[in-house]
């Protein structure tokens, strides 16, 4: 067995062992049998009450983290064969493939649909345990108090706990750069809706615990415990507090309200620090740990995506399309690499200086090596003021971007397919722009099998056409379009003949100011990113431990001999975040300092060079321009291109011709095209396709 095989069933043995535990949490046997006897190994002076759940709830996911560096570091990056492919591909074909398509959920795929149905058995488990344990066990609060009283207020206290397990998960989906994510062959792009489900699902629990324990007070003539903030205790104010908070994040999150009004979204979601904040006042240390994993490694992404975020990208040149796109170009450094479907988060100040929006990274960092490319479609306000800002500049102009990643997966396993069908809308041919890149790079390797290639793209206008243009690299290696075997379908919705227009006069290139304080894109810790990600997560984490250790040895030990009945609740809550917050900020400041020090070597070698754009333009033929196409390359893809006027592409008749028996089909664009699409895969009636979706509507 490999050292890759080993470290998987390390993997997987550590996370199944974290599994049981929260499987046994809530039982009779972890609270009368577990509990003593870890109490007496692990109740230490330098952990307290708190080391039991840093060792059974904090370090197994720790672990997974850090190793998990390591293992993206040094995993192969050979291809594997097609046979192999194929044979992994039908052993999970059931699995991968749609078995729920509904708008509230979206695509669900058989895998997804039976994790989130045993998750949701963990939480019934865990509700009916705690009640069966607390049943036989009530505290009456209350001098006269019902017993029908008493098990209301313990359901309210359990539907919390329950709740707390949800947000044991919640952060994992939400860290772009994370290490567990790539272990299962996800993105934070691929699992945001995993997410947004336990965001609604967790809020359900923590309202039905909140709402109940206002009724308890109410019918018990207790009210003045709202207004409680206990020394020894959990304090009330703090959960209310949180709870206003999570409601209004909750709702403007509904996804009415977020299409229709985004910007309310996106600043009411930042509300979620003063959520976490007071959520963690209200739990204490003890609870805090079981859900310290996900909370550690989000702030450890989020500061690095901070650090990253305070340097201007260098700007090189943006390319204005007729159909009201537009394409950044970019200086980025060699040593970044990324892989196809990627995405990079942009700012403009000049725009807004809050607002961050994600756009495919439609470059191919093989063939453009100091070069990284992304396509903006002018859609919302945001982007419609870039465009117009650009649009309505001279050349050689300033504009300061800063940036985020570029975030996407650690492989492109749907390559190795023997055929793949990609069905866009609009602007969703973005991703599929960088797959074709990615294909014509492999082609000029001898002995590369590369799959046939039908891209399927609708569009409103002829004037969207000219996206087409993006297909073929401007700069970088000469790749040869004959040499792969493409098709392109093209259908313009909104007219109903092809129409005898000059678009290449619309064509507008527009070049940037170098500037002194802009740098090329580069990795947030450098060409070794995972390695040095496993040393921030692996090196803060142990400071986190030792400081605790500390404190509460020769601090808090000697005021309450462990005991939580003496040493301020509250107080200690804060000194755990500060402890967090502070080896966070020292350890992941420090690596990042080294690794922009070597950035800044490799950046004086990089030179702002003024690429020159193409004089002949693929869409501007297309839409029926009187001109001669003198690159190669273009005649290829005007060869591969039928475009279909006044029409809808019948997608249901496409896909079941498609020949062979390994047919990926990926879809990306409207959500009515990707449940279409998904439906059709997931009907039965074609046993050969395998469905992706690649969608970034969050």
């Amino acid at each position: 067995m490999s050292s890759h095989a080993n470290l998987r069933m390390i993997f997987v043995l550590v996370f199944l062992g974290w599994l049981l535990v929260w499987i046994m949490l809530p039982t009779k046997t972890y609270k009368n049998a577990w509990t003593p006897k870890l109490n007496n190994k692990l109740n230490s002076t330098y952990f307290g009450g708190q080391g039991i759940n840093l060792l059974l709830f904090t370090f197994p996911m720790m672990f997974i983290a850090a190793l998990g560096c390591i293992y993206l570091q040094f995993q192969t990056k050979q291809e594997k064969s097609h046979s192999e492919s194929a044979i992994k591909n039908h052993r999970l074909t059931f699995w991968r493939r749609p078995v729920l398509v509904l708008a509230p959920l979206g695509i669900v795929t058989a895998m997804e649909l039976a994790f989130a149905a045993m998750f949701v058995a963990l939480l019934i488990w865990s509700l009916a345990n705690y009640l069966h344990v607390s049943f036989g066990h009530l505290h009456m609060h209350k001098h006269g108090e019902k017993v029908w009283q008493a098990k209301f207020r313990s359901v309210s206290l359990r539907l919390g706990y329950v709740g707390n397990i949800c947000w044991a998960f919640l952060f994992f989906p939400v860290t772009r750069g994370s290490s567990i994510l790539p272990l299962v062959g996800l993105t934070s792009e691929s699992s945001i809706k995993y997410h947004i489900w336990l965001g609604h699902l967790s809020m359900i629990l923590f309202s039905a615990h909140s709402i109940g324990f206002f009724i308890y007070w109410a019918m018990t003539d207790q009210m003045a415990e709202m207004l409680k903030w206990s020394r020894d205790w959990v304090p009330n104010v703090a959960g209310e507090i949180a709870f206003v908070f999570a409601l209004a994040m909750w709702a403007t999150s509904i996804p009415r309200v977020r299409r229709k009004m985004f910007e309310v979204f996106f600043y009411t979601h930042h509300l979620y620090t003063l959520y976490l904040f007071f959520y963690i006042l209200h739990v204490g240390v003890a609870y805090f740990c079981m859900i310290l994993p996900g909370v550690f490694l989000f702030l450890i992404d989020r500061y690095l995506r901070f650090l990253q975020s305070q340097k201007r990208a260098r700007l090189v040149s943006s390319r204005l399309l007729p159909c009201g796109t537009v394409e950044l170009n970019f200086s980025k450094s060699p040593g970044l690499k990324y892989n196809p479907t990627s995405i990079l988060f942009v700012n403009v100040p000049s725009i807004s200086k809050l607002q961050w929006h994600p756009f495919t990274v439609t470059s191919n960092c093989h063939v453009e090596p100091e070069m990284l490319s992304i396509t903006v479609k002018s859609q919302g306000s945001w982007t419609q003021k870039l465009y117009q800002d650009l649009s309505s500049s001279t050349d050689h102009l300033q504009l300061q971007v800063s940036i985020e990643g570029p975030y996407g997966p650690t492989s492109s396993h749907f390559l190795r397919r023997e055929a793949l069908v990609m069905v866009s809308g609009g602007s969703g041919i973005a991703p599929f722009i960088s797959i074709i890149r990615e294909i014509l790079f492999r082609s000029t390797h001898p002995n590369c099998r590369i799959p046939r290639i039908l891209l399927v793209c609708a569009f409103k206008n002829s004037a969207d056409l000219t996206m087409l243009d993006l297909l073929l690299p401007v700069t970088g290696t000469p790749l040869e379009v004959s040499t792969i075997r493409l098709q392109i379908e093209a259908y313009v919705t909104r007219e109903k003949e092809q129409p005898v227009i000059d678009i290449q006069k619309l064509l507008h290139t527009i070049w940037f100011k170098p500037n002194p304080m802009d740098s090329p894109i580069s990795a947030v810790l450098g060409p070794n990113s995972s390695l040095w990600l496993g040393i921030t997560i692996s090196s803060s984490f142990a400071m986190f431990l030792v400081f605790l250790g500390i404190l509460t040895r020769y601090y808090i030990y000697p005021i309450d001999h462990n005991t939580d009945k003496i040493y301020h609740f509250t107080l200690r809550t804060l000194w755990e975040i500060l402890l967090l917050c502070v080896c966070v900020f020292i350890e992941s400041s420090a690596i990042f300092l080294w690794q922009k020090k070597q950035n800044n070597i490799e950046r004086n070698q990089i030179q702002n060079l003024e690429v020159p754009m193409p004089t002949t333009s693929l869409g501007s033929w297309l839409c029926g321009a009187d001109r001669e196409l003198e690159s190669l390359p273009h005649q290829s893809l005007v060869q591969a291109t039928k475009v279909h006027f006044g029409t809808r592409p019948d997608l249901k008749k496409i896909l079941f011709e498609c020949k062979g028996s390994d047919v990926g089909v990926l879809v990306c664009g409207p959500r009515k095209m990707r449940h279409e699409v998904a439906k059709i895969c997931s009907s039965g009636l074609a046993d050969n396709l395998y469905f992706e979706s690649i969608s970034f509507n969050w």
